[in-house]
């Protein structure tokens, strides 16, 4: 897709970070927009926002991790403007411990969100993208912990998420390659990213809340959380993820791994699994 005026963006963590830079992006290249957040405040100021730059601008409250409220989102958008010309199924969260010290509700919680976010948006939008016969694109966002592993520490669910969505993404990738499909998709893989996501728990259901969180603090925990807060902090900015995906979407890229200097990591743990060693 060269061409982006007046065609229609729906992109999933919208609010902030990484899915608040793409929602501006649009509004710079003259779409419209649909944003969906679970933030209705931050989700609010976005759309008000967003409106004052003279954009077309839809907001619709949404939990991702719920089918009707994702099934509602397509329904509202596709009422609204008839079509929809890119997907970002962005939305994510981090959180939990160890594997095995994390709860049901952390489990439930993150993979909710992060995998049946993107599977629901799937499901819901690319049959009606399909039928327009148009060309469009889809991005879901993964991570670099997509083709990495380490010990968990709060990344431990997070990786078994961006894991799936990686290889739903390639799955997706040759399937719509078999059918001749005008619709592309990409798979937005970057390193560590100066958002919010750190503070994911602002926005986590209260039915999903564990009970007592107070007793599961672990000073070592806390000293890792600690030095993942800097790591991201020391991020790439999401206006450079931005340009990536756009430059992505113009050259009909699969893969979008930013920045490079993270390859190696990738490629270590692909060594790793061809020479069936233990991971290091």
């Amino acid at each position: 897709m060269i061409e982006f005026k007046d065609k229609i963006a729906v992109i999933t963590g919208a609010a902030s970070g990484i899915g608040r830079s793409l929602s501006e992006r649009c509004v710079l290249e003259g779409m419209k927009v649909v944003l969906a957040d679970i933030d209705t405040k931050a989700l609010a100021t976005t759309e008000a926002e967003l409106k004052t730059m003279g954009a077309s601008v839809l907001s619709i409250p949404t939990d991702v991790s719920k089918a009707q409220e994702v099934n509602s989102l397509a329904q509202k958008t596709f009422e609204t403007f008839g079509e929809v010309h890119l997907l970002f199924n962005n939305a994510g969260v981090l959180g939990g411990g160890t594997i095995w010290e994390s709860t049901l509700a952390d489990w439930e919680w993150i993979i909710g969100v992060n995998l049946w976010g993107v599977i629901h948006g799937v499901r819901e939008f690319v049959p009606r993208m399909l039928v327009q016969d148009t060309e469009g694109h889809i991005v879901n966002t993964a991570s670099l912990s997509g083709f990495v592993s380490g010990p968990g520490n709060g990344w431990g669910i997070y990786r078994v998420t961006k894991h799936g969505v990686v290889t739903l993404s390639e799955t997706i990738h040759y399937e719509l390659t078999e059918r001749g499909a005008k619709l592309k998709v990409s798979v937005l893989c970057p390193g560590a990213v100066n958002t919010p996501i750190i503070d994911a728990e602002r926005n986590r259901p209260i039915e999903l809340q564990n009970a007592h969180p107070e007793e599961q603090v672990n000073p070592k925990v806390e000293e890792l959380w600690d030095a993942v807060r800097l790591e991201v902090q020391a991020g790439l900015s999401p206006q450079q993820v931005t340009d990536e995906v756009f430059h992505a979407i113009k050259t009909e890229k699969f893969y979008i791994i930013i920045p490079p200097e993270v390859k190696p990591q990738i490629q270590k743990r692909m060594y790793d699994v061809l020479q069936e060693r233990n991971p290091t």
